[in-house]
C-alpha cells in the first residue's frame, strides 16, 4: 500500500510468517519507506521492493519459502517482484497474481486444482490455476529457486476457502487495516 503527502510516497509492505502446513500465523511486519521511484509499467519491484525488504529484515523467524503478490517470471521482462525478491534474498519464491501480464493458455477445467501452463514466445512461463470451482483463475510463475511444479502445490495447500491463498489474502486485509 501506499501513502501520498505532497512530493513524497510512502510505501507501506506487509510480511506475513506463517507456519507450513498449519497456515498459522507467526509473526507479522509492516514497514514504511519513501520512495521517489515514479510509477512505471513492468517495473513495481523498484518501487515497492525496498520496504518489502526492510520488512523481511525485521522478522525474527526466517522464512523457507516467499509468496509473493505479483508474478514471478510470467513478466514481460522475466523478472517480476518474485523473481527480484527471490534473487536479492536467495529464497525460493513464487509469484501469485490475478492479472496476467504475458502469455496465453489452454482452456483450464472448471474444477479446483486445473491448471494449463501459461507459455510466452514459446516458453513457458507459469500456469493458469483454477484454485476453486467455477471463480476465476489465478497466474503462478516461479520467482526464484522453485519448479513450477512445487510452486502450484504450495499455492494450492495455501489455498483453503477462498480464491486467492491464505497468506495473500491476510496480509491484504492487514494492509487496509492499517
Amino acid at each position: 500500500s501506499w501513502i501520498e503527502d505532497g512530493n513524497t510516497i510512502t510505501r507501506a509492505a506487509v510480511v506475513v510468517a506463517f507456519g507450513f502446513p498449519s497456515l498459522v500465523v507467526l509473526e507479522e511486519v509492516i514497514a514504511r519507506r519513501p520512495t521517489s521511484f515514479p510509477y512505471v509499467p513492468g517495473y513495481l519491484s523498484f518501487r515497492e521492493l525496498p520496504a518489502v525488504l526492510d520488512a523481511l529484515k525485521q522478522l525474527t523467524v526466517t522464512p523457507d519459502l516467499l509468496l509473493c503478490d505479483g508474478q514471478g517470471i510470467a513478466h514481460p521482462r522475466r523478472f517480476g517482484i518474485a523473481a527480484h525478491l527471490g534473487v536479492l534474498t536467495d529464497l525460493p519464491s513464487i509469484g501469485v497474481a490475478k492479472p496476467i501480464l504475458v502469455g496465453t493458455h489452454d482452456d483450464v477445467l472448471e474444477e479446483r486444482g486445473a491448471w494449463r501452463l501459461l507459455r510466452h514466445r514459446e516458453e513457458c512461463v507459469g500456469a493458469a490455476v483454477r484454485t476453486r470451482i467455477k471463480t476465476r483463475l489465478i497466474y503462478v510463475s516461479v520467482g526464484h529457486r522453485i519448479s513450477l511444479e512445487a510452486a502450484i502445490d504450495y499455492v494450492m495447500r495455501c489455498t483453503t476457502k477462498y480464491r486467492l491463498p491464505e497468506t495473500t489474502r491476510y496480509a491484504d486485509k492487514l494492509a487496509s487495516s492499517r
